[in-house]
Parts: C-alpha cells; structure tokens; sequence
C-alpha cells in the first residue's frame, strides 16, 4: 500500500468550518443554539455529518451527531474524554465535584460509594416515603383554574427532594425553600452566560451567590445528618461507605447533595410537564393510563409503580421528544479519533442527544408522539444502541435514573387518579433553550377533579 492510500484510508482532519456557520464573534453559535438547537444541529449534519465544526467562546468546537459518534464518546474506550473540564466550561462553579463533573479513577470512586444509596433496598424506602410527599404537595394545587404546570411541578419536585433527600426541613420556612428553589435556577442558567465570572447582575453572579446559600442551606443540617442514622439520601451519604472503609468527607457530601437535588428536581420536572401535555392532547392515552393507575390502589410499591406499562411508554416517549439533558458536553484530554474524524486535544466537544431522538434514519415519523413505538412489537429504540439516550451512557450515566423514573410514576399515579385534564392540540411548548428546556409561558393547564 503506498503512502498516499495509507493517507486516505487513514482519520481525517475535523472539516473546516464555513464561514457562513461561524456565527458571532467569539459567542459563536450561542444564540442560535437557545433559539432552535435541533435545527441547529441538523444543519450542521446536513453539511459535515457526524462529526461536525463549530465554534462557540472564541474556539473551534466538535459537534456529534447520531448514535454512532455519540455511541463511540460515551463509551470512551480510550478514556480520551473528561467530563469535568467540559462541565466546568459551563457550571462548574457551581456544581464542583458532583459526581457529573469528576472523572476516571475519582470518579469510580465516588461512583462506587453513591451507588450504596440507589440499591434495590435503598429505592424500596423511597418509594414509600414517596407518595405521602407527593400527596401533600398536590393538596396545594387549585382544581378547576389555569396553572403554569412546569413551576408548581418545579416547587413539588424541590419538595420531595427535602423529604426524601433531607428528611424534611422542618427548621426552614416555605419562603427560604422558595429561596432555595431560586438559587438552584440561577445555578443552571449559569449555563448560557456570557460573563464568566463573579460580576454582579449577571447569570454567574447570581450563580455564584445562589451556591453560597445552597451551601449554607445544607451545611446548616449536616451535623445532626452526620450524628443520625436515617433512611434519606442525606443521611445516606453521610454514613455510606464501601468494603474498604471509603467513606465521603463533609464536603464531599455537600457537593455531591447540591448536584444530586439539582437533577433529581430539574430533570423529573421536564419530563412530567411534558408528559401532562402529550397525555392533555392525547386523551386516550391518559385514559389508558388512568386505568392502570386506578387498578394498582393508592401507594404502590416499588414493583407495582414498574408495573405501570402505559405510564413507562409514555414516559419514555416523553424523555425521547423532550430529553431533559438535550446536550451532552466532554473534553478531549488528549488527541483521539471518533468515527475516522480527528480530534485534537484540548476540543470542546457536544453530543447532540435531542437531535439523535428526532432522526427519521432511526425513528418512525420522529416529530410525533407515539409511545407505541417503545412497545415490544417495535422497539425502535433498538434501532440503534445509542438511538434512545435521555440518561446518557457509559461510566457516566445516569446513577439516579430508576429513582427518576419512580419519581415520576409517582407524581403522574397521584394526579391520574384525582384529576383529568385536555390541552390544546396545537399547542406547542415555546421551549426555553438557555440551559436545560422549559417552557416559558409555565405550561399552562387546568386540573379538573375526578
């Protein structure tokens, strides 16, 4: 084989970036990201395939796009992807040393220790203490007038975190919660700032001073966390530890409590607001999995909340339509290859998870809401490994995923079961890009009682 077809058959240079996809100085494709980052995304399959140029903060970045290149940097076989400095890029600050922003042998570690908290055991508790959160939440709720869904369900999330994380918090009042909500708001929207640093009347700097008081906040009941054995996360934490005798320092648990209730709130209130709109369009799927939730009584466990199979498809196609985390973030610490492209070290790189949802190469009319599709005559999402992404993949993913699906069981067992509701047909969500999707107007709906 001569040196030129060596060269050809050898990985290729990442594509040049046209001029015409640079976007703004410096910010780069930022704003268009937060206005439509699928159409973003796909314009940019469109012209470079799956491993395609961006730029964003005055570098060239790497976008990946379908199962393939995704699949290949969530496996990290040549462990040349971090975490931590992508992350950091963008919220490190404000989430040091969660378990998403550490990596390789730390990360083992810590993931070694926190799986002792999401045991089968571990879940059986919390679906207990589950549903009495869950209840007294929505007695709080107004039947029969127009709610923004996504914010109360954000407050009954951020609730059942203090009781099941925390065991309650009895020593601080609704209006400090309502607080505590706000800075973990202003912890993720941190994400889309363009001042980086601790300026005043910027998103940093309301991140920064929101993770000052989610430090005090838990800092606050760490003591008497760490002289109690009890069943909460919290707890859990403080007295968990491995064979080996590992166990997490104070600010191990701080900074591992401040994550964990972040993505435990945020993600599980995505997805449920999204999938009290897809069931307000589709009534007979809210009827069919009203009836599911009426046959199972009113405080299911652990096995009878699995048993819950129109609940799980339309969950499923709920994260497929909506993935709470839509972008995937990594570093590259050193020079690798990913689907024959170079890439160079020290390349920010982004894994276009919601784009990968919505390709027609892998999912039937992609654009509509089909749980069916996850039924076990279709299984489209065994199209492909990575075709069905919500939680991520490899050492990385998602340690509180069967939590977060419990959790939202739970809450969409209680409100079936009580209430019906219809949403416009039309309605499209005007979904909220900055960090993490919400929908700006709240999800407007009315919950009629049963």
């Amino acid at each position: 084989m001569s040196a030129e077809t060596r060269e050809q058959v050898g990985p290729r240079p990442l594509p040049r970036l046209r001029r015409e996809d640079r976007g703004l100085p410096w910010v780069g494709n930022l704003f268009k990201y937060q206005r439509d980052p699928v159409a973003l995304y796909r314009r940019h399959w469109e012209h470079y395939g799956p491993v395609a140029p961006s730029y964003m903060f005055g570098k060239i970045t790497a976008m990946m796009l379908g199962p393939d290149a995704c699949g290949e940097v969530l496996q990290n076989r040549d462990k040349a992807f971090a975490n931590g400095p992508a992350w950091s890029q963008l919220v490190g600050p404000f989430f040091r040393r969660g378990l998403m922003l550490i990596d390789f042998d730390d990360h083992h570690g810590h993931r070694r220790i926190m799986q002792e908290a999401f045991t089968p055991q571990r879940l059986d508790g919390y679906t207990r203490r589950l549903h009495p959160a869950v209840e007294r939440a929505l007695a709080r709720w107004e039947a029969g007038t127009e709610i923004p869904a996504y914010w109360r369900l954000k407050q009954l999330t951020l609730d059942i975190a203090a009781d099941l994380f925390m065991g309650g918090v009895g020593a601080t009042d609704t209006d400090e919660m309502d607080r505590i909500n706000r800075a973990f708001i202003a912890c993720v929207q941190a994400a889309a700032g363009i001042v980086r640093a601790d300026v005043p009347m910027t998103r940093w700097g309301r991140a920064y001073r929101g993770r000052r008081k989610l430090e005090r906040f838990l800092r606050g009941y760490l003591p008497a966390k760490r002289a109690t054995v009890s069943d909460d996360i919290f707890s859990v934490l403080c007295h968990i530890e491995t064979e080996d005798g590992d166990r997490f320092s104070d600010d191990d648990v701080i900074n591992h409590m401040i994550f964990l209730m972040m993505a435990a709130h945020d993600t599980s209130t995505i997805t449920t607001t999204a999938i009290l709109q897809y069931l307000g369009q589709h009534p007979g799927w809210q009827e069919r999995c009203r009836s599911e939730a009426l046959a199972l009584g009113p405080a299911p466990d652990r096995a009878g909340l699995d048993s819950l199979v129109s609940a799980d498809l339309v969950m499923r196609e709920a994260l497929r339509l909506r993935a709470p985390v839509p972008v995937l973030v990594r570093y590259a610490v050193k020079d690798t290859v990913v689907q024959g492209v170079r890439i160079p070290a020290d390349t920010f790189c982004s894994l276009g998870i919601q784009f990968t949802h919505l390709m027609p190469r892998y999912w039937t009319d992609p654009e509509v809401f089909d749980p069916e599709r996850f039924g076990p005559d279709r299984r489209e999402d065994r199209s492909h490994r990575f075709a069905w992404m919500p939680f991520g993949g490899g050492v990385h993913k998602c340690i509180g995923m069967h939590f977060g699906g419990l959790e939202v069981k739970a809450i969409l067992h209680r409100l079936l079961r009580e209430y019906h509701w219809n949403v416009d047909p039309d309605y499209v969500a005007p979904l909220d890009h900055h960090a993490l999707p919400f929908p700006k107007d709240g999800q407007p709906i009315t919950l009629i009682r049963n």
